[in-house]
């Protein structure tokens, strides 16, 4: 709880709005996104209920997409910012789970960023703040950064054109060398929709953990047909940023005990004071 409210507050002060998805949605939705072709195997089996299709839902973009979707927006209006403690649920195969570390339902402090593309740069550059902030809050010194990009030979696992690709790989690209992030290049572990910024914090035992990633994407505002009304009075679609800074909450937790083994900080510890 003392985590959440941290990162609600947090989201509010960055000029975030807190919002609420359903735990399912149609089958449709999922088609749409690209999910149902591409992310499909980590999902859970459909269920049939009334009139429709419904699954679980794995992520919460789709959620924050009708959102956006439900008003007209100008580019007075953007960037809009939706945030959520959302709870996503992920076949993750019995082999694989472990602890609070991997598990097939989890809180994920999700958010999502509409903007136009001149504002793309700063919008990343704000979330890269945002993920140093927590590290540092919670007590991590090092991490280490990985840019994940396309296998431009495996066209089938990835979706938009080479021009979208090469714009957003060259996005994060230009951040982290402007802001002096050292970082590796990991083809072939980007996205389907889109090239991501991976930040894996190191523990006080030398672990790597990955956690916080952001994420560019131009293929769900053009899969959902999203626009904003320029300056020229035309429609134009904006961009998106996912984005995800604990990761998975209950994930991140799991860490903490790791790290500070039981002794939090004063300000997360559940007993502060005890008298002999």
């Amino acid at each position: 709880k003392t985590m959440e409210d941290w990162m609600r507050e947090e989201c509010i002060r960055r000029g975030y709005q807190m919002v609420f998805t359903p735990h399912i949605m149609r089958r449709e939705l999922w088609k749409i996104s690209g999910h149902e072709g591409y992310y499909s195997q980590n999902m859970y089996p459909p269920m049939e209920l009334d009139d429709a299709e419904y699954r679980l839902k794995p992520m919460n973009c789709p959620g924050h997409i009708l959102i956006y979707k439900n008003s007209p927006k100008s580019y007075r209006d953007l960037p809009v910012r939706y945030a959520e403690l959302g709870n996503v649920y992920r076949y993750e195969r019995s082999g694989t789970m472990h602890g609070l570390l991997r598990v097939r339902g989890f809180t994920q402090d999700d958010a999502h960023i509409f903007c136009m593309p001149e504002q793309i740069v700063s919008e990343i550059e704000a979330c890269l703040d945002f993920a140093e902030a927590v590290l540092k809050t919670f007590g991590f010194a090092e991490f280490k950064v990985e840019l994940s990009t396309w296998d431009p030979k495996d066209r089938k696992n990835y979706v938009g054109t080479d021009e979208h690709w090469n714009i957003a790989i060259g996005s994060l690209y230009e951040v982290l060398n402007a802001k002096g992030i050292p970082f590796r290049m990991i083809p072939g572990e980007a996205a389907f929709y889109g090239p991501k910024i991976d930040i894996k914090l190191v523990d006080v035992l030398g672990r790597m953990w990955q956690l916080s990633t952001v994420q560019f994407d131009w293929n769900l505002p053009a899969r959902f047909d999203l626009s904003y009304t320029g300056e020229d009075g035309e429609k134009h679609q904006p961009v998106m940023v996912h984005r995800a800074l604990f990761g998975s909450v209950e994930r991140f937790f799991g860490v903490l005990i790791e790290h500070y083994a039981g002794a939090f900080p004063m300000w997360l510890a559940p007993v502060q004071v005890g008298l002999v």
